[in-house]
């Protein structure tokens, strides 16, 4: 194989975490796959990979080369849409990141509207709860809920988020709706720490800076389990406003100390071509913005 497909090969396997997935990928028989690696880091004279019979892993020689590999074949296939034109006609394969709720919720359904307009154009979705690296990553565009840093990367503000405090209708009714930050030492509480950077829920009535910290029994690292937890009865918690959108209209969960809230957390959609953007990045981008901007979800 010539040096281009190797690179491909190795990122495909790296992806897939494993030989015999990536070869179905690939449309390749296993040892074919297997030679090509071994090849690569033959040439390079460096291990790239872990393997053992359960699992195959990035050496760190890898990584740095997994992530070179992405840029260098990014920028050929770019070179070859610019051959045929691709500025003026929308093709090819574009890779959008998003934190996994938002993703699935309010990400996705915009993506699959657009490819029922463009027929040409395919969307490698990468949810995950985490900050992605558009270069070093290959990713192309990414949807962030933060206030953004300084930054080259071109940025759309497309809605906003607030941090909202939930908790079930029987709850309440069993222990009361607390009327003020204070109150809340009174109440069972859900963290759901990534919503609290330093173990605080801030508030920010009237210009002022509360803060409070849950002493809470149970702690959580994702939304979908403190959710679940208030719906149980068991306590109040702080999630983003879009995550409890479903709930909120079917009567399973109610906010509370509206007035108190810190101020809404905005949503911006980010892509790394700041300058001759293609086509189908650019068509990507527009219908995620106007699909956002459209939505009710992120200003829920």
């Amino acid at each position: 194989m010539d040096r281009l497909t190797t690179m491909a090969v190795f990122v495909r396997v790296a992806e897939e975490g494993g030989f015999a997935a990536a070869a179905r990928r690939l449309s390749l028989s296993p040892p074919s796959v297997t030679r090509a690696v071994s090849e690569l880091e033959a040439r390079l004279g460096a291990l790239l990979l872990h393997r053992t019979t359960r699992s195959v892993g990035l050496t760190e020689a890898g990584e740095r080369y997994l992530a070179d590999c992405r840029r260098i074949l990014s920028a050929v296939e770019e070179a070859d849409r610019h051959a045929v034109g691709v500025h003026t006609e929308p093709r090819g394969m574009v890779t959008v990141s998003a934190s996994v709720l938002f993703g699935r919720m309010v990400v996705a359904p915009i993506l699959l509207d657009l490819l029922d307009r463009y027929a040409d154009i395919s969307i490698s979705a990468l949810f995950v709860d985490r900050v992605t690296h558009l270069m070093e990553e290959g990713i192309d565009i990414a949807v962030r809920i933060a206030e953004l840093p300084d930054s080259s990367l071109p940025a759309s503000r497309v809605g906003q988020v607030r941090r909202v405090l939930c908790a079930s209708p029987g709850y309440l009714a069993a222990r009361g709706r607390p009327g003020s930050p204070a109150d809340l030492a009174d109440h069972e509480t859900v963290d759901f720490v990534n919503m609290t950077p330093g173990g605080d829920w801030s508030f920010g009535r009237a210009g002022t800076n509360q803060r409070f910290r849950p002493g809470a029994r149970f702690l959580v690292n994702n939304a979908d389990t403190a959710i679940a937890a208030a719906l149980e009865g068991r306590g109040i918690t702080r999630v983003l406003s879009y995550m409890i959108t479903p709930q909120l209209q079917a009567g399973t969960l109610e906010t509370m100390l509206e007035d108190f809230e810190p101020p809404p957390v905005p949503i911006h959609v980010l892509h790394k071509e700041p300058s001759q953007t293609s086509a189908r990045v650019r068509a990507v981008v527009d219908h995620l913005v106007e699909g956002l901007r459209s939505t009710s979800a992120p200003t829920a």
